[in-house]
This record gives structure tokens, sequence and C-alpha cells, in this order.
């Protein structure tokens, strides 16, 4: 029986999942959410970046020493990710595992791209060889779009494109993905026929226990703690703003979808908020700031990198076809988010407010 959500606890139960990415901000949510779905959880990343990690600070694999199985591989080394693969046998795969950070994209703009497009062949090239049904949620992110600064979003059949590293090489990634579907999925003598696999392309996720760097959120938030003023690099650019709860749940109804439908399913999705979300980085750090007082300055420079002016996604096809939908508005994203971070500042549990904030998501 699904849950309020559209999800079915029951299909998650026992199931052997391969999460990749599960050290990371998006991957550590996921991980607690596909254990109290009661789900066989194995895990392949990188070591978790800093001493603030929500992944370390959650102690999920103490908490759950039979059913989270962590391997520390890198998406670069195909035969260690062929390794896993074969130790795992999934039956589901959550490819979150990426270089996601568009400034470290223009430092490292090689290392970007071999983890997020030849690190997602490596993945596709270890699944060949499973010998059972798989459905495979390969994540990539709204900035695969070739971005014309539209007012309105986009849609799954829209350009890609991505003017900096960090979005053409995930751009780069969904024509990868893309092309080995239509090569070696199927019943041909040079193809397989066990794999079912999608592209889910999430917006700018906010959420408790981001703690990474050149992000404006977890910025915020350690400028409130110690108030501190924090420099706005690019005040006005819009973006659509949602909870990191919201494109997860989208992709467990998505590795749903595909395990009952492969061949309607398996195409690229879209999962972003309601229009009303799309605010400016300005009016976002002004709603922190009215759960947890604190100031910004404006420190915009010609001379920074560039990143997207306007950014929205459509939604209409995963609301329509999956029956996924937005459920926080964007004043109960930016409150929950705000909270959770205060709350651990003054001494709570990471993991209790983690649980709190999926218990009232599932809740509606």
């Amino acid at each position: 029986m699904t849950d309020p959500l559209g999800i079915d606890p029951g299909f998650w139960a026992g199931r052997r999942v391969l999460l990749t990415g599960h050290t990371g901000f998006k991957g550590a949510w996921l991980s607690l959410w596909l254990l109290q779905l009661g789900a066989q959880v194995h895990g392949l990343a990188l070591p978790p970046e800093g001493d603030e990690s929500l992944y370390k600070s959650l102690a999920l694999e103490e908490r759950f020493p039979r059913r989270l199985i962590s391997r520390l591989v890198d998406v670069r080394d195909a035969a260690a990710v062929g390794a896993a693969v074969q130790a795992a046998q999934p039956e589901v795969v959550l490819h979150l595992a990426a270089q996601a950070l568009v400034r470290r994209g223009y430092a490292d703009p090689v290392g970007t791209w071999a983890t997020n497009t030849i690190g997602s062949l490596h993945l596709l090239e270890a699944l060949k060889h499973l010998q059972h049904p798989c459905a495979v949620v390969m994540v990539t992110t709204d900035k695969v779009y070739e971005n014309r600064e539209w007012v309105h979003g986009y849609r799954e059949t829209d350009r890609l494109g991505g003017h900096d590293p960090y979005s053409a090489s995930k751009a780069g990634a969904e024509l990868a993905i893309a092309s080995w579907r239509r090569s070696f999925c199927g019943h041909g003598p040079h193809q397989v026929s066990q794999l079912a696999i999608a592209t889910a392309r999430a917006g700018n996720v906010i959420g408790g226990g981001d703690w990474a760097d050149h992000r404006v959120v977890p910025d915020a938030m350690r400028a409130c703690a110690a108030s501190t003023a924090l420099p706005l690099r690019s005040p006005e650019a819009t973006r659509p703003w949602q909870h990191v709860l919201e494109p997860l749940g989208g992709y467990l109804m998505l590795a749903e979808a595909l395990h009952r439908d492969p061949d309607t399913f398996a195409e690229a999705w879209n999962f972003g908020p309601a229009l009303e979300s799309n605010r400016r980085v300005a009016e976002l750090v002004d709603a922190l700031h009215r759960h947890w007082p604190g100031h910004w300055v404006d420190a915009s420079d010609p001379a920074h990198p560039h990143e997207a002016g306007l950014l929205h996604l459509a939604i209409d096809k995963a609301v329509g076809r999956l029956g996924w939908h937005p459920r926080w508005g964007f004043a109960a994203t930016v409150a929950r988010t705000a909270c959770w971070y205060r709350q651990v500042y003054e001494g709570a549990s990471p993991l209790a407010c983690c649980q709190a904030d999926l218990e009232a998501y599932r809740a509606g």
C-alpha cells in the first residue's frame, strides 16, 4: 500500500539498492529515507568531506550495520565500480555520485567531466553484467539545459547545453546516458534486456545538513551563527528553490515506475518546485533571516565566473504521468531549512532533526 506521497514501502522493504554518492548531502538524506523504508542499501562514494558532514553526523553505518554497506569508491575507477556492482547485485540503482559544485568545476574541469560523464558510463557498463531486472535512476541537474534566460520552464525535450564545466558535464552525461540506453538496452545480440534507465533533473535543493563551501544556504547559516555579514555574489540571480526531500521522493517514485513499466518510464524527468518558489537569491536569504536574524551585503563581482541568471523547470510530465508533485512551498521549505540549522547549532541532534523533517514531509 502506498503512503500519502505515492511511495510503496512494500516495494522497498528488503530490496537491494545501490546508492552512489551516499556520503554527500542528498545521498545522506536518501540513505536515511531508504533505511526507514526497509531497503538493503549498498553505498558507493568518496569519503564524506569536512568535519561537518551530514553523513558522518547521522552515523547510519553504526545505526544500521546490517542494512547499510558502504564502499569508498571513485566512479572514475571503472574496475572498482564493477566490483562494487557485482558485490551489491542491485535491483534498484540511484546514481547521485557527482562533482556537484559550479566553482569547483572551474578549478578542475577535467576531473568534473571525468566524474560526471565518464563516471556515469562506468556505472552503466558495470550494470551490463547483471542477470536480473534492475531499475536505474541517473541523477543530473536542472542546469543541463541550454540556458536562454527564459521566464518559462525548460521541458525535458528542450535543447541541452551548459556554459560552465559542471553544467556542461551534466549535459554530457545526459547525452551519454541516452546514447548508451538506445545502443545497449534491448533484445539485440549486443544489447541487454534487464536494465530500465531514466535520468532525473532536479532544481536547486536546500535543506538541513548541506555544509558545502560557496553555497548560499550553508554560507548564510554559518554567518547567522557567527553574527557576521553574508557576502552575496549574485543577489539578483533567480533559482528554483526546493527542499531536498522533494526530488528524492521523485527519484523513489520514478524507480518504482521503472520497475513496473520499463518501456514507458525509461526517459528524462524534471523534478522542480512550483513557480512561486522561483526566487532571487536575495529573497531566499531575506526569508532565511526571518527565522534566524542576520544580514547580507552585495558582493557582486563582474569578474566572477559565469553562472545562469534565470532558471526554471517545467514539471508537467512528472505531475501528470508519475503523480509526483511538490508538497512544500517556498515558505515551508525555507522555514524547515533555517530551523534545522538553528536547532543543530543550538545542540540538537542532526538525526532527530532529519527524522522530524522526513516524518512531516511524508505525512504531507
